[in-house]
């Protein structure tokens, strides 16, 4: 049974409605996602499909969450609140410990610290809070020399960043995205769920590998104690489940700065739009000097975690470089391990949501963004 699509779309962008449509006829009868788009700060697309959904459906974003995490530290950055190339043991003196007393905030961001996990692994009441991850990191030796390479930072590097910015405001990092991000924008991006907004949460669905998946999965070399098994938590003896993090009470209630939020396509769209662009009269929250500053390349080649070339900005993957190369230089923006996507590009004035239920193979965003995020860049650049 074909779904039916919701929601509207811009003259000039009816493509991609088609697009969706298209690709929404291809799949499971219990697909259920969303698309947003934003271009220059008006809302160009805002669909989705779905029995049971609706616009403000409110979905897990995983590693979403490190978008307006870093959002957060860019703001901080642009006002002189933080200083990229200062040590982060200068905000975080307990950081200094094990040799990592000269890796600096720039480095941090670009996942070059080396702390991508503890030895010990977390429990799932440590995941869900940032301040426990960041008093168990300090004291970690790094897996590599700080600086000189870099690797995935998967559920620690909100942790590690919101530490900075805590010492640095008196302020969670949680509590200052409410405050300076979410709050005035009215974003349904949430770092920290309210209890109230608990009953539009769409709980997060596994999706089995086909066959094929999974000889390649079984494929990969996956020792208990890899970096990889490290980053993701998968070496203590009650490893995280990473595709049911958002379904736990206690990771949504507290937000964890690197996988822990919770948003609507509209609340992934409507932040990189509030990034970038003027939205309802108010200025953009970042100026294009920090905006290009946040989006250079910082770390591209062989990722030491995920094994294979990826590449980073501060805080933001570089997604121009490594998901869609039609996008413009100095895109900023950042997937989730459910198949969602977010991300701005300043060239073209494009910020771009989108999210899902059912988790997609093999993580990061959905292979369908492929395609969607093609057809809302060139509507953008078309008029």
């Amino acid at each position: 049974m074909t779904q039916e699509i919701h929601g509207t779309v811009a003259d000039g962008f009816e493509a991609v409605r088609e697009e969706f449509a298209a690709f929404v006829a291809g799949e499971r009868s219990d697909y259920e996602g969303q698309l947003c788009a934003y271009v220059h700060g008006r809302k160009v697309v805002d669909l989705w499909a779905g029995e049971g959904a609706d616009a403000g459906s409110l979905y897990g974003v995983y590693s979403a969450t490190k978008g307006a995490a870093h959002l957060v530290v860019a703001l901080l950055v642009q006002e002189g609140t933080l200083e990229l190339d200062r040590e982060v043991a200068y905000y975080w003196p307990q950081f200094a410990a094990e040799g990592k007393d000269a890796l600096t905030l720039r480095e941090l961001l670009a996942h070059r610290a080396g702390v991508v996990g503890a030895d010990g692994g977390f429990t799932l009441e440590e995941v869900a809070d940032d301040r426990a991850i960041a008093e168990r990191m300090a004291g970690q030796r790094p897996f590599w020399r700080p600086g000189t390479a870099f690797g995935y930072h998967a559920l620690v590097i909100g942790a590690l960043t919101g530490e900075v910015v805590r010492r640095a405001t008196g302020r969670t990092l949680q509590e200052v995205y409410e405050e300076r991000v979410r709050a005035p924008f009215a974003l349904d991006f949430h770092l920290g769920l309210p209890s109230a907004l608990d009953d539009r949460f769409r709980t997060a669905r596994r999706m089995a590998p086909t066959p094929e998946q999974r000889a390649l999965i079984d494929a990969q070399p996956t020792g208990p104690h890899t970096l990889t098994a490290i980053a993701f938590n998968r070496h203590p003896a009650r490893p995280t489940d990473l595709e049911t993090l958002p379904n736990e009470p206690v990771v949504r209630a507290q937000g964890p700065a690197s996988v822990g939020g919770v948003a609507s396509a509209r609340g992934l769209a409507g932040l990189y739009a509030a990034a970038i662009s003027e939205v309802d009269g108010r200025a953009p929250l970042l100026k294009r000097e920090t905006v290009a500053e946040f989006g250079q390349l910082h770390s591209a080649g062989h990722d030491l975690v995920a094994r294979a070339h990826k590449a980073y900005g501060l805080g933001f993957q570089a997604t121009a470089d490594s998901a869609h190369p039609f996008l413009g230089a100095g895109t900023i923006g950042h997937s989730g391990a459910g198949g969602c996507q977010a991300f701005a590009d300043p060239r073209s004035g494009l910020a771009y949501g989108y999210t899902r239920r059912r988790c997609a193979f093999p993580g990061g965003a959905a292979p369908e963004n492929n395609r969607l995020a093609a057809a809302v860049h060139r509507a953008a650049l078309a008029r």
